[in-house]
């Protein structure tokens, strides 16, 4: 692949535009799960972390509301959040608006845990950026951010 850029491919972007997509997408999969190794207890899966952080973002939430956001049928997120229940890290209570319902909420003992899953992996991220990058390296990702945060503006 030409990676000076002045090749196209088959999308119409150059070889470049197409390598640094391709080597990005493949550096995020390879560090996302990385990062979930470091913090994953032993005694949660894998959909249930997500839904864990799922409720704590959401704040409070319905369990339908909860699998539409995940792109699970509803009957996995009852499954999943039965599981989180039984640990203590979820409660449910009426909905104000619509007694039918409930609404999925943390304990204490579910933001404890979503906080300390937060801090493991930025512990690990930061700890592996201080013992394995240079000075230069580091400044180097802080102004690859900046960039990749350009990307995602609209």
């Amino acid at each position: 692949m030409d990676v000076s850029g002045k090749g196209s491919n088959e999308a119409g972007v150059s070889d470049s535009a197409a390598r640094a997509a391709q080597d990005l997408r493949v550096a995020f999969s390879l560090l996302r799960r990385r990062i979930r190794e470091v913090s994953e207890a032993q005694d949660l899966t894998p959909s249930q972390i997500s839904a864990l952080t799922l409720v704590s973002k959401s704040g409070a939430a319905t369990a339908s509301a909860l699998a539409a956001a995940e792109g699970v049928r509803p009957q996995s997120m009852a499954a999943t959040l039965a599981a989180l229940d039984q640990f203590g890290l979820i409660q449910r209570n009426p909905d104000p608006g619509d007694g039918r319902r409930q609404l999925v909420t943390l304990t204490d003992a579910g933001r404890e845990r979503v906080e300390g899953t937060r801090q493991a992996r930025s512990e690990w991220l930061a700890r592996a950026f201080e013992e394995r990058c240079t000075e230069d390296e580091r400044r180097t990702v802080i102004e690859a951010m900046a960039l990749l945060e350009r990307l995602t503006r609209s």
